[in-house]
Formats: C-alpha cells, sequence, structure tokens
C-alpha cells in the first residue's frame, strides 16, 4: 500500500536533518583541528640540516597551531623510510613529514623506495631553500665560474671536486654543471660539507661544491674564491658572489629545499589550516634571521607552488643521475 504523502514529507526532513548534521559535525571537526599534539616526521638522523629548521619554527608553530608539535627522528636509507612511515600514516593532520630534496632524488638514485613521491603525499607549504656555491684556492687563479670552465675545458681530466658525499644535491648540482658546459672533473665525496672544505683547503681537491654555511667563512676571510651560487639570488651574505645564471649558465639552477608534506588523502581544509599556519611562521623577521644566521633561505611558499616544484625536479634530477651514472654509495 502506498505510504501517506506526509509519511514521504517525514522522510525526507529526516534525510535532510541527518545531512546538515553530519556537515556540521564534518565542519566542527575541521574548525577543531587540531586538537591534539601534531608529530613531524624528521626521516634523518638528529643534528643534520633538516633538524636546525625544523628547531627553529617548532615553538613558533606550536604558538600558530595551538598545540604542541613534537618532532621525531626516522632516519635511514638517505630519508626514505621516513617517508615510507608518514606515508602509511592516518590521513588526519597530526603526522606530517619533513621532506628534504632528497625526497625527488631518491627514487631514481635507489633501486627501491618505500613510497611514491606524486601518489602518496600533498605538499602543504615550502619552508626554506639554500644553494650550493662553488668555490677555488686563491692560488688557483681562477675568480670566475666562466674562468672555471675554461680552465677545465684547456686540462681536460685533470681537475677534481669535493662534495658532502654521493647523490647530494651539491654532487647532483655540480654533476648538472659538467652536462651543460661539457667540463669533466673528477667527483671526490666526502662524509659531510665540512671535510669537502676541508678537502680543499688542504689541496687535496681542486675545486668544491659544498654549503652557504661552511664555505662562507672562508671565503669571507680569503681562504676561498666563490665562483658562484646555484640559487636564483645572490645569497645575502655573499653579495659579490653571483649566481650561475648571473655567471653564464642559467639552467644549472639548484638549491637544496625543506618542506612539509601530509598523506595523500588528507582534508583540503586540514592542509589549507596547516599551510596558513607555516607561512605564517616563516615570514616572521626572528624565524627568517635565525634561519639566515644559519645558512637557510626562509621561503615560505604554499602548496600550489611547493608541488610544482616537486612535479619539476623529479624528472629532472632522474635525468642527471641516469646521464652521470651516479648510484647511491
Amino acid at each position: 500500500m502506498p505510504r501517506p504523502p506526509q509519511t514521504h514529507c517525514c522522510l525526507a526532513a529526516l534525510f535532510i536533518a541527518f545531512s546538515v548534521i553530519g556537515s556540521l559535525s564534518t565542519t566542527a571537526a575541521f574548525v577543531a583541528y587540531p586538537d591534539k599534539p601534531v608529530t613531524i616526521v624528521v626521516p634523518f638522523a638528529p643534528g643534520g640540516a633538516n633538524d636546525v629548521v625544523i628547531r627553529a619554527i617548532q615553538q613558533p608553530l606550536s604558538e600558530a597551531l595551538g598545540q604542541p608539535v613534537i618532532v621525531e627522528n626516522r632516519g635511514g636509507a638517505g630519508g626514505s623510510l621516513g617517508a615510507g612511515f608518514v606515508a602509511r600514516a592516518r590521513p588526519d593532520g597530526y603526522t606530517l613529514l619533513m621532506a628534504a630534496t632528497g625526497f625527488v632524488v631518491n627514487p631514481s638514485l635507489y633501486d627501491k623506495v618505500q613510497y611514491d613521491a606524486l601518489k602518496d603525499f600533498e605538499q602543504v607549504a615550502e619552508l626554506t631553500t639554500f644553494p650550493v656555491i662553488y668555490a677555488v684556492r686563491p692560488d688557483m687563479g681562477v675568480t670566475t665560474l666562466q674562468g672555471l670552465i675554461a680552465h677545465a675545458k684547456a686540462q681536460p681530466g685533470t681537475l677534481n671536486y669535493s662534495t658532502p658525499g654521493a647523490g647530494t644535491l651539491p654532487h647532483l648540482a655540480a654533476e648538472l654543471l659538467k652536462l651543460l658546459t661539457g667540463i669533466d672533473m673528477l667527483h671526490i665525496p666526502y662524509a659531510g660539507a665540512a671535510p669537502a672544505a676541508q678537502a680543499l683547503l688542504s689541496r687535496t681537491v681542486d675545486v668544491s661544491a659544498t654549503s652557504i654555511t661552511v664555505a662562507k667563512p672562508q671565503i669571507l676571510t680569503g681562504n676561498m674564491v666563490g665562483l658562484a651560487v646555484s640559487g636564483a639570488e645572490r645569497w645575502p651574505e655573499l653579495p659579490d658572489v653571483p649566481t650561475v645564471g648571473e655567471a653564464g649558465v642559467p639552467a644549472a639552477l639548484a638549491d637544496t629545499w625543506q618542506g612539509i608534506m601530509v598523506p595523500a588523502g588528507t582534508p583540503q581544509e586540514i592542509i589549507d589550516r596547516l599551510s596558513t599556519a607555516l607561512i605564517a611562521v616563516m615570514r616572521r623577521t626572528d624565524v627568517r634571521q635565525r634561519l639566515l644566521n644559519a645558512g637557510f633561505y626562509s621561503t615560505g611558499r604554499g602548496a600550489q607552488d611547493f608541488h610544482k616544484r616537486v612535479v619539476e625536479e623529479l624528472p629532472k634530477w632522474k635525468e642527471v643521475i641516469q646521464k652521470a651514472r651516479i648510484s647511491a654509495q
């Protein structure tokens, strides 16, 4: 027997009511986020560059979110283990990844990684960048990047260069420079930026591709000559050192970055909340200065720009790794 018209009206009213209640509950959940501590996984051992950045923003971010921010180090496999852990975490905004350039390098550098860079994550905000600097000793008689290129071409295969390790951004940047200019230099990897710089000072190597933090004091005291930085802009504390673009090799642009990501499937409202908080923190004068003193440039770029960087750099570094035959060591 057909239901009376008023029954249909009642059912429709109940459906609408439940829909509204469900919508309000979901909205309330987003408004309440975060209502407990937020964990940021740093996929490297304590004490490295990523730790420096995350410790600089930990308290300001906690203040911006209104909840404690916990830093958890999960090192291994060049950052792949920690990234894989976050990829499998619940997408609720409470487990974040502190990603770095290795995030886009590892899929081409290692035979297998525990994450898919594009499918498993959503980008939230880029935090910082810092360039590679190419340096030589004063006694080499080279004062510009073009001078180094000319010297290398005049004596092919006789120069060597140091980096903080195989597969690091300085290594990749130097190999990109070699590919673009057709020069030949032998790579000598070291266990960190400081030993790589010391190898240049002790005349073990001819050139060093290393970090600004380590090279800056040596350049300011005249023990090294800075030829170029690999970023898009000159480093504020080394204003006389040109960029690779100004030095005539614009395609050699390459900088290290750090940024925050969340597991794929995280609600957009939560991503927006995190992005807004992170960008505000990165624009704070005290945070920017603290990071600059440590050798990092605060960028505070949003999710869209950060995603664009990831998409562009995955094939870029894959090509360099394949052409230069670089492997994880």
